[in-house]
């Protein structure tokens, strides 16, 4: 099977070796998925160029994110990305990787937001799920086009996810919480709260979730979700920005 390799929107080949041959198999992979909230806002009232430019910085900005954390870029569409960390590897889960990813990205699209914001009165933000779980690696498309992804239930959750999470924020499984941790000199790691269980569209039982939530609203976020709601749907509109 042939795998075409796998390009950024800068033209990067994000994967390595992706044109040798590679049969799909199952693996074990932290799955990162990012969506960008407001999109819709931003192709009513932008020009198609316009629109562009802006993409252009948003996959920029993520690309270089995942790369810089050791992660590979597995799929971009008009507004979201899927990304993989340790994909293949059975003795480095590099769930610190992915959250690490994770928290970056939120905080360098911060002046991305505000600019935008400026510039066309439009509210964005980045909604973020994180999974660790079975995948299978495969190549999908025409001959032509063929692209290397993760696909099975891990990718599909941590997609559930990052459209559950408020714009800000950070929402990941119990299978990809690890206790957070800062290395000498770094930014203080990150604040997780320990939500309610949450029911997802489709899956049979629910979620044990951990959030990093958008500081300013912390307290909105401890309140809403407090300790022994039990289980319940959590309610949290993709466009809540504020």
């Amino acid at each position: 099977m042939l795998a075409a390799p796998v390009y950024s929107t800068l033209g990067i080949p994000l994967i390595p070796g992706a044109q040798r041959l590679l049969p799909a198999r199952t693996t074990c992979a932290t799955v990162l998925h990012a969506d960008l909230h407001g999109y819709d806002a931003l192709v009513e009232r932008l020009a198609p160029l316009a629109l562009v430019r802006l993409l252009e910085e948003f996959f920029a900005m993520l690309t270089n994110t995942v790369l810089e954390c050791g992660g590979l870029i597995y799929h971009m569409a008009e507004a979201d990305m899927l990304a993989g960390f340790g994909v293949g590897d059975s003795r480095h889960s590099q769930l610190h990787e992915g959250l690490a990813a994770a928290c970056l990205i939120q905080q360098r699209f911060a002046p991305l937001r505000d600019a935008w914001q400026r510039g066309h009165a439009i509210d964005t933000g980045i909604g973020i799920g994180l999974h660790r779980g079975e995948v299978a690696v495969g190549v999908f498309g025409p001959s032509e086009r063929t692209a290397l992804t993760l696909v099975g239930d891990a990718a599909q959750l941590a997609a559930q996810l990052c459209q559950r999470a408020r714009a800000g924020e950070v929402l990941m499984t119990a299978a990809a919480h690890l206790p957070p941790v800062a290395a000498a000199g770094s930014a203080p790691a990150p604040t997780l709260l320990h939500l309610p269980q949450l029911i997802l569209p489709g899956r049979r039982g629910p979620i044990d979730a951990w959030c990093v939530p958008v500081q300013r609203r912390l307290e909105m976020r401890q309140c809403a979700e407090r300790p022994g709601a039990g289980h319940r749907d959590f309610t949290a509109p993709a466009s809540d920005t504020a």
